[in-house]
Order: C-alpha cells, then structure tokens, then sequence
C-alpha cells in the first residue's frame, strides 16, 4: 500500500488527509449517480487546524458553494463529534449555518487518516448507522462523504460493518447522497479498495459517488497523466463491477486531490495542474471533484506559488 497522509512537516493533525499547512525549506446497475452539482465541488475545509479561512469570505472571493468539512471522529465511544472532542452544536454548528445563510451547503467527513474512527469505535451496524444518524439529523445534511483509510480501509470487518451501515442510513434518509472517498494506486484503484466496491455489490449498499485520491504516488512526474489514470481505473472498476456503461461509470466516480506539494517530496500538483484536472473531470461528467486542502489554499501555505485561493476557484468551476 502506498504512503497515507502521514504530514510533510512535524505536527500532524488530529483528522486524516494529513499534510502540513505551510511548506517551508445494492445499489442499481442500471443507473448513474446523478450529477454531484454544488455538493459535487467541495473542498475540504478544516476548522480544527490552524487558522482556517472564513467559509462565506471564501464563497465570496471563490465562487465555490459548498465545503467538505473534516472530520467527524469518534470521542473514545461510538459518538460522533468533531475532531472526537467538539460537539455536533457548538462553533461548528454556528459557521455551518453562516454558511449556509450565504447561500451553501456542506458535506461533512467521517474518517480519514488519524483519530479514532466511527468505524472501529461503535462495535455493531446498527451502532454505526445511529452515529452517522446523528450527524444526519443535526444538521439536515443532503449529503455526507466518508473518508475510509487506515486500518478502517485495511480492516475487512470494518469495512463490512461501514458499509452495512450506509445501507441503513441510505433506507432512511430519501434523497441523501453518499460519497465514499478512499486511497488509489496510479493504475486505480489497490485490493482493498477493490473488495470495498464489490462488498457494496455483495451486500446491496447504494453509494452514490465512489472517490479516490490521486496523490501520494512518487517522488515526482506528471500529475494531470497520474490522476486520469487512476481516476479512470476506478471508472473502470466502477463499470465492471456494477454493470454501467462509460458514461454511467464516470457519473458515479470522483477524485479528492492534493493541492500543492504532497505529502511524498518532489511530488506536487500545481494550480495549472489542477485547472487541467478539473475541466477533464467536466469532459468526462465526474459527479465529484475535491482537494485537501482549502486551508493550505493561500499564498505559499502548500509550497508554491500561487494567488489566495487559486485552488478554490478552479475547483468553483466543477459542473460535472
């Protein structure tokens, strides 16, 4: 398995998705998820690291709606709280409304690289399901995203267990779009990310968007050629396992990816790069287009040079 977010500087986060903030020195075979629309271009955002932006001067200045926001956890026990020590109605209850009285939305993640995970801490399906529930209801949510990496990604208990419980809450919540986000190797998608696609075939989970993250791969080389080609390995998993065409295939398949320098020295995707990602993901119709993170999108915060928030708007332009 490929590196996984371990931070590029000292310090790592408490979330997952690592990487340093400055850089100095059964679902049907016969449809398509639809179009990911506003929720489908959504940068991450962390409220729990450093100072992060604020989410409605970005709107303004980006023309992004939406945010991915990192990370739930589990405080110890199977509940959910942000970080797994911030509760579901405090600060971030009251910037999740700030945003959106502007006019957005958001996309709240469970997982990622570091912390105790939902997936390990709540011991049942059914556990699981009443902690995403929570989630779900206390903020009205059209959508979530879970960021499965680490031992949750690596566990096949736990991978069983997270996706028995996104076929619970997919039953009782009519219309809530679920993105599963996950490693990737440059030629697609690696063995246990295989078993999760086809368990959800297996056990009849209707995710909506299968996600990967293109980065992390080598000490260099061409960005924009390693990301379609990951991307498009997992459109062609996506495909063969669940029977859709092409275009079927790519509209249930989208790419978090890693703005600036990465976690694996040499290797960085610049704000041209990621230009040139996005508009591919429009040609193709991806439901889903991200990165981490919207933090470091600011001038030299991710090792390179670039205006405030390049990133954000070129990811503002994802239609699907």
């Amino acid at each position: 398995m490929r590196k996984l977010r371990a931070g590029v500087l000292a310090g790592t986060l408490a979330g997952g998705m690592l990487a340093a903030m400055t850089f100095t020195g059964m679902a049907s075979t016969s449809q398509a998820a639809p179009s990911g629309g506003a929720l489908g271009a959504a940068p991450y955002l962390y409220f729990g690291w450093g100072s992060p932006p604020s989410p409605t001067t970005v709107m303004s200045a980006s023309g992004v709606r939406a945010f991915t926001l990192a990370f739930i956890l589990s405080n110890g026990t199977c509940n959910p709280q942000w970080d797994g020590s911030r509760s579901l109605t405090g600060s971030d209850q009251t910037k999740i409304n700030a945003i959106r009285n502007a006019g957005g939305d958001v996309v709240p993640s469970f997982g990622g690289w570091s912390g105790n995970k939902l997936g390990e801490s709540c011991s049942s399906v059914s556990a699981l399901a009443g902690a995403y529930q929570k989630v779900i209801n206390a903020y009205k949510l059209k959508a979530i995203d879970i960021d499965i990496e680490n031992t949750e990604f690596s566990t096949n208990a736990v991978q069983d267990r997270v996706l028995g419980a996104l076929k619970t809450i997919k039953q009782n919540n009519s219309g809530l779009k679920v993105f599963v986000t996950m490693p990737v190797e440059q030629s697609g998608l690696e063995s246990q990310g295989q078993r999760l696609v086809k368990q959800a075939v297996k056990l009849g989970v209707p995710v909506d968007v299968w996600s990967v993250m293109p980065f992390d791969f080598s000490s260099g080389g061409d960005m924009v050629a390693m990301t379609k080609s990951a991307v498009t390995g997992l459109k062609n998993k996506v495909k063969s396992v669940f029977g859709l065409s092409d275009d079927a295939a790519w509209r249930r398949s989208g790419l978090s990816s890693m703005n600036g320098h990465t976690d694996n020295a040499g290797e960085v995707v610049s704000v041209s790069n990621f230009k040139s990602i996005v508009s591919w993901a429009n040609s193709v119709h991806l439901a889903r287009v991200s990165f981490w993170a919207l933090n470091r999108d600011c001038n030299n915060c991710a090792g390179i040079g670039q205006g405030l928030y390049d990133f954000t708007k070129a990811n503002a332009g994802f239609t699907g």
